[in-house]
This record gives structure tokens, sequence and C-alpha cells, in this order.
């Protein structure tokens, strides 16, 4: 008997496989899938440890289009930021929806890295203004570099601002990434600073209290909120979720666990039909997006599974074609 050997690809030989402007197609793609039915995509389950900040977590789910079967199983370790590793490790794992046999074992930093900021692209794509151009980032870790790689294959970048508090790391984030893309990248010496007059906003950050206010946003902005994924986490204010359309890339993770969402409706502020549909609904034409130029969007993005999915199955079969990445023979077998 023939076995197919599984496939486990590193976080350098992810990021050479994977480009930004692919994996936004790959991602639009699986989104769309779900919402017309063709995937699974139940909620996570995590296990808090003991320090009361790391978590543990599972992230099953399917796909009919492509045909993949997986999981995602990523260490949050929130202390790790400012050390040489990211906060999220963990592994992608792809199964064959045939058998069961593992088919991929992949970096889940890598791909959590790309598909997260890609997703946020996908949005501006279709939420955005079409000469939407001024972009805020609020944050300057691993997602506001992948972000910002997002905004430019999104749109047409004119001006990006930065702001952390780390007066070093903005600093350092302006720099290097001003010579990576050859735009000039501003360090903002405050949040507000970096946001007012934007017309995308982009939030990366670890924060369990709003680091945006809704009464810096400009009429018609565009808003990806990409960094609180806890119900009891937010990156922004009621103010900022109240005076915009509100998107999700699905509603059954928002309702249990978007912090953004959850608490101004826990406040009273409005109820649970302010979020209008998933971001695969309106790339189906089943969900209104944006309909006027003034108004403001926001998607809410907790990432999920299918997303994941969908670019480890692109990957793997890149992988096998270009003879890239370790093989290991896995899977049980009868003798």
């Amino acid at each position: 008997m023939t076995r197919v050997s599984t496939v486990v690809l590193t976080q350098p030989e992810i990021r050479a496989l994977l480009s930004m402007a692919t994996c936004m197609d790959l991602v639009a793609d699986a989104l769309r899938a779900l919402a017309r039915g063709a995937g699974q995509n139940p909620l996570r389950r995590g296990m808090r440890l003991e320090d009361g900040e790391s978590l543990l977590g599972m992230m099953p789910g399917s796909l009919g289009e492509p045909s993949a079967l997986g999981l995602k199983v990523v260490a949050v370790f929130p202390r790790n930021h400012g050390t040489p590793f990211d906060s999220h490790q963990g592994v992608v794992v792809l199964f064959d929806p045939r058998n069961g046999v593992p088919r991929a074992i992949l970096d889940a930093s890598e791909v959590t890295a790309i598909r997260t900021a890609a997703a946020s692209g996908v949005a501006a794509r279709a939420l955005a203004n079409e000469d939407a151009g001024d972009l805020a980032l609020l944050g300057s870790g691993v997602q506001a570099r992948t972000h910002l790689e997002a905004m430019l294959v999104a749109r047409r970048i004119r001006r990006v601002r930065v702001f952390s508090p780390d007066h070093a790391h903005r600093e350092a984030f302006a720099r290097r990434e001003s010579e990576r893309h050859g735009i000039a990248v501003e360090a903002a010496d405050s949040a507000r600073a970096a946001v007012e007059g934007a017309d995308l906003v982009c939030t990366t950050t670890s924060a369990r209290e709003p680091v945006l206010a809704g009464r810096w946003l400009a009429r018609g902005c565009h808003v990806n909120a990409a960094g609180a994924c806890l119900k009891h986490a937010r990156e922004l204010d009621t103010e900022a979720v109240r005076r915009a359309r509100v998107f999700v890339d699905r509603r059954e993770s928002a309702m249990n666990e978007a912090g953004d969402i959850l608490i101004p409706i826990q406040e009273g502020a409005f109820g649970a039909e302010h979020v209008l549909g998933e971001l695969g609904e309106v790339l189906l034409g089943a969900c209104q997006g944006r309909c006027a130029r003034d108004e403001i969007t926001l998607f809410e993005s907790l990432g999920i599974a299918v997303e994941d999915l969908a670019v480890a199955h692109h990957l793997e079969g890149v992988a096998r074609e270009r003879g890239v990445g370790a093989r290991v023979e896995l899977g049980g077998v009868r003798a």
C-alpha cells in the first residue's frame, strides 16, 4: 500500500509560498463558501492557563469548497509582546476528508499573521470607499505589519500613520515599513493623532480597554478591528461601534466572543441587530455593505477556522508541487 506523506511547513516556508494577494482571494472564497452553507465553523474552545492571561485554544472546521478538514491549535501568550516570540504559537493540522489521514502540519503563527490581515483586506476591498487611502494603524507588532501589506493590496494608499504606546516600537515600525514598501510611514504621538482624518483604520493591539474613540472617526471611514478576540476585551469604545455599519466574519462567533460588540450590547447601546451581516454574505450580494459615501463601516474580525483551512489546503498543494517542506509518514494503518 502506498502511503501519502504529511507535509510539514515552517514559518519562513509559509511566508515564501503565500502572498497577501493570494491569501486575500483564498479567504474571500472561504467566507463565500461558509455563507452558502458549504462549511462548518463551530465556536472555538479554550482553556485558560494558571497565569490568568494565557490560553490554549482549538479551532476546528471543515470546508466543502475546497474540500478541507482540520483545526488550528494555538497557544495565546499576551506576555510575549516585546519578546522575540509572537503572542500566538501553534499549528494548523489538515486532514484528508476522505480517510482522516493527516495531510499537512503548518506553523500557525505565520498562517494567522497573514490570513487575519487578508480578511481585513477583503473587508476593506468590499466596504471602504474606492478612493480610501489615508491609513491609520493602531499597534506596531506582527498584525500591524501584515495589515499594512493587506491595505496596500486592497486600496491605493497615499498616507500611513502608526501609533503604539511604546515610542521606540512605533518609530522602529515606521522606519522599517517605510523602507520595505517605499511609502512614508509616520509615527504618530497619540492614537487620536493617527486616526483623525484617516479613511482606513486598523486596530491590531492586545488592548483590553478601548484604544479607538468613536468621536475621532471621520465620516466615510472604514475600520478593521482585528485585535480583541475575547468577550471581556475590546479595542473600540461604544461610540465607535454605535456610529458604524457593523459586519463580522461569523455572526455566532461575534455574539459569543467579540467584546467590541458584546460590551456595548450589555450597556444597552444597541441590540444584536446592530450587526448587519457576515462579510461572506456581503461578498455574495446577500447583504448590503456600504450604502453611502459618508457612512462609517466596521469589520469586526475574530478569525475563524475556515480561513485557516482554505490557506492550509492551498499551501499543501503548492508545497507538494514545488517540493517544499519536510515529509513525515503519519496516520494509522492496518498491518
